[in-house]
């Protein structure tokens, strides 16, 4: 009989040991959201027993159907399950705290005025990479998007090709507003189902994407908790669509970091454990220091820890509201699809011709040898040393 089958620990578990062990997840959580979800589950279902697998199997899918980051909100429901709303604050901030330090630690070594030639070199490697992780991060997700709407019997070919090409051409062309073309590919599906399926009423708790206009004006903090807002709260697919939400505004509107430095930011953010999403840190660490990365962390995970806390007890009736499905099997497609495009805009940033020899090869290592986003991440990062210690230019 294996762990998960035996019967559940019906006694919660003390705020310490929530603390301890998902402090503990959030210090190993290298490599993504898969590695999270295994994480939690050998924690909560296999070895501890406070889940049963079918409980954390409907958890993920729930979680799924959430704007922001995932395996964040995975993390924190799983604590809350556990242990309440307390045991959820807890939890969720021993999960995403370790990496957050260590983002902040590293974004102070990157983004100093006159960092080491290693430094930058190392920077300049990894950032070449990124492009080349995005199309893998996409690719991964194209399968199971692909299945949903087949097996779901409502979303044709056509029209899913159709949102992920839509999240292509947004994430390559429009930058910041990228969001508006997620939401808008999840509302077109849902008026479509609906005017397929007249006089049908949904019962239950359905919430309504919502989408704010006009622009948010009046110093850099104010800006900044605008940009680490739209990444957390309306985010759909969490992860690399984040990347178009931010570049436009840290690069090109707001001007807090050069187009290398970004992609230095996005690749600690794959490097280091934990969420992906605390790549908004190191924007925040360039627009304000040290306070700015804290006020972009805090705002950008705060609606995941709202949306669990307010929503949980709904999460049931969230998975079998037809009208949120709808509206999710329009916006997954091109969330998906905003991810790969954002390697155009990535790889726009690159300026010297080595790195694009070094981003040719993080795609081989990546797409055709299957090696890991974190290793070839550091492969990179050496490269860029190697490259620039026997003479090429930095960026």
């Amino acid at each position: 009989m294996s762990p998960a089958a035996g019967p559940l620990d019906q006694s919660p578990p003390s705020l310490a040991t929530a603390l301890r062990e998902w402090g503990r997840i959030g210090c190993i959580g290298f490599g993504g959201p898969p590695t999270h979800i295994k994480l939690l589950r050998d924690l909560c279902v296999d070895r501890q027993r406070w889940l049963s697998p079918v409980e954390f199997d409907d958890a993920v899918a729930a979680c799924n159907l959430l704007p922001g980051p995932a395996s964040t909100q995975l993390a924190i429901f799983c604590a809350w399950k556990v242990r309440g709303r307390v045991g959820a604050l807890v939890g969720g901030a021993a999960f995403i705290v370790p990496g957050l330090i260590v983002i902040l630690a590293l974004a102070a070594v990157f983004l100093a005025s006159a960092p080491p030639r290693f430094v930058l070199a190392a920077g300049a490697g990894a950032g070449s990479a990124v492009a080349a992780v995005a199309v893998h991060a996409a690719l991964g997700l194209l399968p199971a998007s692909w299945h949903r709407a087949r097996d779901a019997g409502k979303l044709p070919l056509l029209r899913w090709s159709g949102y992920l090409a839509a999240g292509v051409l947004a994430a390559a062309t429009l930058g910041p507003w990228v969001v508006l073309v997620l939401l808008g590919c999840g509302a077109i599906e849902l008026v479509v189902r609906r005017s397929r399926t007249p006089g049908r009423r949904t019962s239950g708790f359905t919430p309504v994407p919502f989408l704010v206009t006009g622009a948010i004006t009046g110093g850099v903090v104010t800006s900044l908790v605008w940009v680490a807002f739209k990444v957390g709260a309306l985010s759909y697919g969490g992860g690399f669509v984040i990347i178009p939400l931010m570049q436009s505004d840290a690069v090109n509107h707001y001007h807090w970091m050069t187009g290398n430095q970004f992609l230095n930011a996005v690749a600690l953010g794959q490097i280091t454990p934990g969420p992906v999403v605390q790549t908004v840190a190191v924007v925040g660490y360039a627009a304000a220091g040290l306070v700015g990365g804290l006020i972009a962390a805090a705002v950008a995970f705060s609606p995941s820890f709202a949306f669990v806390l307010l929503g949980a007890p709904h999460f049931d009736r969230l998975r079998a509201n037809t009208r949120v499905r709808a509206f999710l099997d329009g916006a997954g497609p091109a969330a998906i699809g905003a991810i790969g495009g954002s390697a155009i805009t990535l790889a726009r940033a690159l300026s010297q011709p080595w790195q694009y020899a070094v981003l040719a090869a993080a795609a081989i290592l990546l797409l055709v040898l299957r090696r890991g986003v974190v290793v070839t991440l550091l492969a990179a990062a050496a490269a860029g040393v190697v490259l620039v210690g026997i003479g090429l230019a930095l960026p």
